[in-house]
């Protein structure tokens, strides 16, 4: 297949007056509820505060934000633990001493060691599927009411020692004599000491995240300025619905031995002649993607209350909203590694009968500005539509009054395995916010994934 790095689509708009491009759209009334399917519900859902990396978290382990949010969940809700079938959290870079978190966080936050807990990964995505697989399982009827959630912890990555070093540790462990220890010892060499630091990068193709932002935003024309201005739109917003108050998921967290945490500490608008004296971060020294357009490294855990709705009904909750059709999409981890969005919001508007015209509300996770600008016009592309898609038409921009009007991963930060619940729960509170019906949550991962969800409010 010919390289989509060989189109620049140059036929694309590219002015920095894009977001004049958005138009309002209109929306239905019909209810998504389909015949002797269970309809899944969001009884409510919160979050701890996010940090930038190397904050006030610095000292945690992922289990102990984890358990904040099943606590804060559970003051919120008032749900009794008893009742919840089963816990589903997802991680993406693991503590080796917590692999399965998700059973560590339930233990410490009081929940029965009779409530089944286990952990998923799916890189940015880890928290949609964790959803996703409790939706499919009170669907089934397999369970009534599940915890779903995500963590993690960037300030404290596991560093492990070189290849070398460990097979000379295993092998001196399993040493049975002296003379057998020294003669391991002997081999030992300096290089052995050389850590293997993690990176954000594809073990398929051994390309960072942002180099492959960076490739993308050139591939369709998505100029530096026009990165810039839409990180400065997603700061402003977010600091405004911050100070407004909106962003009611967040759970006040109480750091062991500091201060209790409030609020997200990522949330810095600048300006424009600020940011454009920041050197490209990836591509040196012509790329347009810079620390400024990018998200940031996040500490953070989410948790949702999920039920089926006669459950919750009869508990005498008032859901928030139903959780409806999903998608899950694979595509190139070379070219296409930050495009599906792209794919998976056609799929799943299809699944549902929806049109871009009747999304009340877009959450989108922001990986950079340019993967925003990128999905942008690649969803405004019959061009795409057509050679990539296989479709005969593109399915459309979303209208920017619409979209992450509350700030996004740009801003707000982004810990990889718990974005997911922050996009449900932020289309969510904006759709009962804004008086609005259809929410579309979707969000691209490392591997060439994505994912999208369409949310319903439930009924005032």
């Amino acid at each position: 297949m010919t390289t989509i790095l060989a189109y620049p689509f140059k036929n694309l708009p590219t002015t920095s007056k894009w977001a004049l491009r958005f138009a309002v759209q209109t929306k239905t009334k019909k209810t998504l509820a389909k015949p002797n399917i269970r309809n899944v519900v969001v009884v409510d859902g919160v979050r701890t505060p996010f940090l930038l990396s190397g904050t006030s978290y610095k000292d945690l382990m992922p289990h102990d934000l984890a358990r904040a949010a099943l606590t804060g969940l559970l003051h919120r809700t008032s749900v009794p633990k008893e009742v919840v079938d089963y816990i589903i959290f997802g991680t993406v870079i693991q503590e080796v001493k917590t692999s399965n978190v998700a059973r560590e966080a339930a233990l410490g936050a009081g929940f029965s060691d009779k409530t089944p807990a286990h952990t998923v990964t799916m890189a940015c995505i880890s928290a949609n599927q964790a959803m996703t697989t409790g939706v499919g399982l009170i669907a089934s009827g397999q369970c009534d009411v599940i915890v779903a959630g995500g963590v993690e912890l960037m300030s404290d990555v596991p560093i492990r020692h070189s290849r070398k070093m460990r097979k000379l540790m295993l092998d001196l462990n399993k040493a049975k004599s002296m003379g057998q220890r020294l003669s391991l010892i002997s081999k030992f060499r300096l290089n052995f000491l050389a850590p293997e630091l993690p990176a954000v990068a594809e073990f398929s193709t051994s390309e960072t995240m942002g180099h492959s932002a960076d490739r993308l935003a050139a591939a369709f024309a998505v100029s530096r300025l026009e990165q810039d201005e839409y990180a400065l739109r997603s700061h402003s917003l977010a600091k405004k619905a911050q100070d407004e108050g909106l962003l009611s998921d967040i759970v006040p967290f109480r750091v062991p031995g500091k201060d209790t945490v409030t609020k997200d500490n990522g949330i810095r608008p600048s300006s424009l002649e600020q940011m454009a004296k920041l050197k490209p971060a990836f591509i040196k020294p012509y790329g347009t993607v810079t620390a400024a357009n990018s998200s940031f490294l996040t500490d953070g855990a989410s948790a949702m209350l999920i039920m089926a709705e006669e459950k919750a009904l009869a508990m005498g909750y008032k859901p928030k909203a139903y959780l409806r059709d999903f998608m899950y999409v694979s595509q190139d981890p070379k070219d296409q590694l930050l495009l599906g969005p792209t794919y998976a919001t056609p799929k799943v508007l299809e699944k549902a009968g929806l049109t871009m015209n009747d999304i009340d509300a877009f959450e989108f996770h922001e990986a950079f500005s340019g993967q925003i600008l990128a999905n942008f016009k690649a969803m405004d592309s019959d061009w795409f539509a057509e050679n990539y898609m296989g479709r005969k038409t593109k399915v459309g921009l979303p209208p920017l009054e619409k979209f992450n009007n509350w700030g996004g991963s740009l801003s707000l930060g982004h810990p990889f395995g718990a974005t997911g619940c922050r996009l449900v729960m932020a289309a969510a509170n904006r759709l009962r916010k804004e008086g609005g019906q259809y929410g579309l949550v979707a969000a691209c991962a490392a591997g060439g994934q994505g994912h999208a969800m369409i949310v319903e409010a439930y009924p005032k």
